[in-house]
């Protein structure tokens, strides 16, 4: 019997007409996530309106103050480069993307599983809790030395980092989204029968699904950086060793092309999380 059962048992719920306050009235993150509707033509003028001002006005201060190349590139220069120097960017954009996907994929699964199993036992939670927080506060790219030291300088190292910065996001938000459940409507499916499961899939995983959302856009964040920088620190490969290179050399057109490329990534990611923010039904 775990927590929410005792709960249920001590008091009965009063069934009222009104709304209840549930994880998407607390934290609706679908609002910020919906900017990505593009509505009407006066919207889509205004974004490319905005985008031409500070590209043109980037391209305009740097020719007419003369600044070098090497110090703040134009616009234009950082398109040229990003196409000439694609033949030898793509293959590290695509290391550097395997090695995020893999360990983000791994992370949300792992954090997922974790906080379903925990939020069912309070006392193992209240035990595991406080390591979680020591893997969120602990900056895991200082790992990645001693990770490659054990494990050699191949794209393991990285993965296991990338876990280790998403995972306990993932983690530590769907628990919030999970300890917020509606216990009416948990004592109204006992008393149909539900069984822990069909509560779960039913009631808490929906009600929860705006705090997953979030876990899963900020462990996004948190791994793709981690993966950027685990390869400026451990070798030649991915993005991160393209943007130390290119610094090194001053080249950066180059630099800030690589950067366009990892922001890429990580605009990729937020749009498909907007596109399932509104499309997933949240609990009513």
């Amino acid at each position: 019997m775990d927590q929410y059962d005792k709960e249920i048992e001590e008091k009965i719920p009063e069934f009222s007409t009104s709304k209840q306050k549930t994880a998407s009235d607390v934290l609706d993150i679908s609002s910020t996530l919906n900017t990505v509707k593009i509505r009407g033509i006066k919207q889509i003028i205004g974004i490319i309106g905005v985008a031409v001002i500070i590209l043109g006005g980037w391209e305009l201060i740097v020719r007419l103050l003369h600044i070098p190349a090497y110090v703040m590139p134009t616009p234009s220069a950082i398109v040229v480069a990003l196409v000439k120097g694609m033949p030898n960017i793509y293959k590290d954009f695509f290391i550097t993307l395997g090695e995020f996907a893999a360990g983000y994929a791994i992370g949300v699964f792992v954090g997922l599983a974790l906080a379903a199993f925990l939020t069912q036992i309070p006392y193992l939670e209240k035990i595991i809790t406080p390591y979680i927080i020591l893997l969120i506060t602990t900056p895991t790219i200082a790992l990645v030395p001693l990770f490659m030291l054990q494990l050699g300088f191949g794209p393991l190292p990285r993965i296991i980092a990338v876990i280790l910065s998403s995972g306990p996001m993932v983690m530590i938000n769907a628990v919030t989204g999970f300890r917020r459940t509606d216990l009416p409507k948990i004592a109204l499916a006992k008393s149909y029968g539900a069984s822990t499961f069909q509560i779960f899939r039913l009631i808490r995983f929906p009600i929860a699904m705006p705090m997953i959302i979030v876990g899963l856009l900020v462990g996004g964040i948190f791994g793709l950086i981690t993966s950027v920088a685990a390869d400026m620190v451990g070798g030649k490969m991915g993005l991160g060793s393209k943007l130390s290179y290119y610094s090194s050399l001053a080249r950066m057109d180059y630099f800030f092309a690589v950067v366009l490329l990892t922001t890429a990534i990580g605009i990729t990611l937020w749009l498909v999380l907007g596109y399932i923010s509104n499309k997933v039904s949240w609990q009513e």
